[in-house]
């Protein structure tokens, strides 16, 4: 077997040991964390709180997140999931309650966590108390993710590699334009 085939049936493995099993509150939590992350609402709000209360401090970190996780969608759903397409993980594992609200695109990446380690990760470095708080969060998302049956572990880890690098972009760019202008 080569890594690459290797890769793909321990991936499989893992995400079908995730969905039939795992603590209990987690499947109880599962569906107020998909609510929450469903079209970036929980980023959202979390970004107008921290505008609200954070003062220049939270603005400025609501700001980079909302630019981290707009690039992240972008990154994930616009043109990664253009180019890859995966199936999701075979519906006869995931419990029929899970089924109903599995999206039909593709399953590689996860843009859901590419949003929220793009948010957190953009937003950690102007307030870290918020990010690290938003960084628990992502990694809920991102394990509801797999655990729901949405997704594999693999679709998971690129969409959180993906919001890391569109946190690192969002960070970048107003540098480079100030440099450009002066």
């Amino acid at each position: 077997m080569g890594v690459m085939a290797g890769l793909r049936d321990r991936d499989r493995r893992l995400a079908r040991r995730a969905i039939a099993s795992g603590p209990r509150w987690v499947r109880q939590i599962s569906p107020a964390v998909e609510e929450a992350a469903e079209h970036t609402k929980l980023w959202w709000a979390v970004a107008g709180a921290m505008a609200a209360v954070g003062g220049w401090r939270g603005r400025t970190a609501a700001a980079a997140g909302v630019a981290a996780m707009a690039t992240a969608e972008v990154l994930s759903s616009c043109v990664v999931k253009q180019l890859y397409g995966r199936r999701r993980p075979p519906p006869e594992w995931v419990p029929p309650d899970d089924l109903r609200d599995r999206p039909d695109s593709s399953s590689f990446p996860s843009g859901h966590t590419a949003a929220a380690f793009g948010f957190a990760a953009a937003a950690a470095p102007v307030w870290p108390a918020a990010g690290a708080a938003c960084g628990a969060s992502a990694l809920v998302v991102a394990a509801q993710r797999v655990h729901s049956g949405a997704h594999y572990p693999t679709d998971v880890a690129a969409g959180a590699v993906i919001g890391l690098a569109a946190a690192a972009l969002a960070r970048a760019v107003p540098r480079l334009l100030r440099r450009l202008v002066l």
